[in-house]
């Protein structure tokens, strides 16, 4: 009983010790809140003064900065009043200098009008002299001005005419001089420059056998290897008196290729019968193509020649088993490109283009054995179904003068196509068709009228007329050399250039007794 006593007490004195302890606790915080509280108003108090103590300061700054403005202004005021005031008496001055010019220049033009017044007076006065001096000498002369105007205007012309005439001729032979002698050095660097070797090509080829033995092996029994070898290459074998040897005969160079290809392999296979010739012949055939495409690379190789179709780059090959006037065409072919090039590239020209053309001028003579048409028309025709460039097809439908030439370039293969055809050794023609030339131009110098006689001179490159001097006058020789020149181009085919040299002589005989 005690202890709950004891316990209630402990709790109700715990209760008013809390109770005490809160409200002594409340009145120390009021305290301290109006302690704060006055602080706080003696703060606000000292931060307003200072505020105002401050503005009072930034005020007075102001008025001074403000003041300072103001000084500056009316210093740069007056500054600029003196300047303007300094500008306004240079205007002044200038406007003083002009107005005395102006009156100079009044002063001047009046006195140039009255000039000019004078001037015209003295024109009007100096037209009415001439008037009467020109009808003075129209009457002395018994002429108008226009009818002397036109004789002095003739008499000027009838001189000038004579001056023009000689200056034409003297520059006329100045300019041939000239151009006959840069031509000249251009050719003869151009040839200088590509030389070339120069063999005639012959119509028959030779093989050698290893023993006499080996004839009647190649004529087989009854003679029917001879004609397998005949029958499928196209040429003739003569197996004739000379010792170890077969001579190969045709026209045909890229056939005789072939068959002497094919014999030498059946001598050095050492089996000859009619089965092994078809073989043999076959292989030929595959190497000849083979030799065809490397001859017609190296071709484009050595020429420079550049995006040239592979069937024309065959064609260039097959010209190296083509032959004319004895000459090797693909050689031919060759030189001219190069000879070309070189006076392209001396006169300045498009050397691509007329290397280009040199080349391939003569294209047309790879299939002319098995084309109708010349190898112009052929060689044209070729080249415009590969798309050759315009130029191109013009030069080589140009070379042998069937066309106009229509580029420089054209003209260029055409000599040099003829230089290559003139070196020594380049052309050989047969006894028989050079008798046939010689007479074919003496003929057709013969059938004018007014020709005595003719001889066809240098190999016939030259024929030599003697006219008849009563019915052919010194002005109709030259007529007569452009038409004897016309006919042997319309008429013959001949390698080079021919000359033709007309001669009229008068002889006068009187004999003293």
């Amino acid at each position: 009983m005690e202890i709950a006593i004891n316990i209630a007490i402990f709790l109700i004195s715990a209760v008013i010790f809390t109770c005490v302890g809160i409200y002594i606790r409340k009145r120390i915080a009021e305290n301290k809140m109006k302690s704060a509280e006055q602080e706080a108003r003696k703060i606000l108090e000292l931060a307003n003064k200072e505020a105002e103590n401050r503005k009072k300061e930034e005020i007075f700054k102001a008025k001074e900065e403000i003041i300072n403005a103001r000084k500056d202004l009316d210093e740069e005021i007056r500054e600029r009043r003196g300047e303007v005031q300094n500008l306004e008496r240079r205007i002044l001055q200038r406007e003083e200098s002009l107005e005395s010019k102006i009156g100079i220049l009044e002063k001047k033009e009046k006195e140039i009008e009255l000039k000019n017044q004078d001037i015209v007076k003295k024109k009007e006065e100096l037209q009415e002299v001439i008037d009467k001096q020109m009808s003075e000498l129209q009457r002395i002369c018994n002429l108008s001005k226009e009818d002397a105007k036109k004789q002095l205007l003739a008499e000027v012309e009838k001189g000038l005419i004579v001056e023009k005439a000689n200056l034409i001729k003297e520059y006329e032979a100045k300019t041939k001089e000239e151009a006959n002698k840069t031509a000249k050095e251009i050719v003869s660097y151009a040839i200088a420059k590509c030389a070339a070797d120069h063999t005639q090509e012959t119509t028959v080829s030779t093989v050698t056998l290893p023993n006499d033995d080996m004839k009647g092996r190649i004529i087989g029994r009854e003679g029917r290897n001879i004609k397998a070898l005949e029958t499928l290459t196209g040429i003739d074998l003569i197996i004739d008196d000379t010792p170890e040897a077969v001579v190969i005969s045709g026209f045909d160079p890229l056939r005789r290729e072939v068959a002497k290809i094919a014999l030498e392999k059946l001598i050095s296979d050492g089996r000859i019968h009619p089965g092994k010739i078809e073989e043999m012949v076959e292989k030929a055939k595959e190497e000849i193509a083979q030799t065809i495409k490397d001859e017609g690379e190296r071709a484009v190789m050595e020429t420079g020649v550049t995006a040239l179709h592979p069937d024309l780059i065959k064609l260039l090959g097959k010209l190296k088993y083509r032959t004319s006037y004895g000459q090797n065409v693909l050689n031919h072919s060759i030189e001219v490109s190069n000879l070309a090039r070189i006076m392209a590239d001396e006169l300045g020209l498009d050397a691509k283009l007329a290397r280009r053309a040199g080349l391939l001028h003569d294209i047309g003579k790879a299939l002319d054995h098995d084309m109708e048409g010349t190898h112009v028309e052929i060689g044209v025709d070729i080249l415009k179904k590969y798309k050759e460039n315009e130029k191109v097809i013009n030069a080589v439908e140009a070379h042998h003068g069937d066309v106009e030439p229509k580029t420089p370039e054209a003209v260029l293969v055409q000599a040099a196509d003829a230089i290559s055809a003139s070196r020594p050794g380049a052309r050989r023609e047969t006894l028989e068709a050079y008798i046939k030339r010689l007479e074919k131009l003496e003929e057709i110098a013969d059938s004018f009228e007014g020709v005595e006689k003719s001889f066809a001179i240098q190999a016939g490159r030259e024929v030599r007329i003697i006219v008849k001097p009563d019915k052919i006058s010194d002005s109709e020789m030259t007529l007569l050399a452009k038409e004897v020149t016309k006919r042997v181009e319309n008429e013959m085919e001949y390698p080079g250039q021919i000359k033709v040299n007309i001669i009229r002589e008068t002889r006068v005989i009187e004999y003293a007794k």
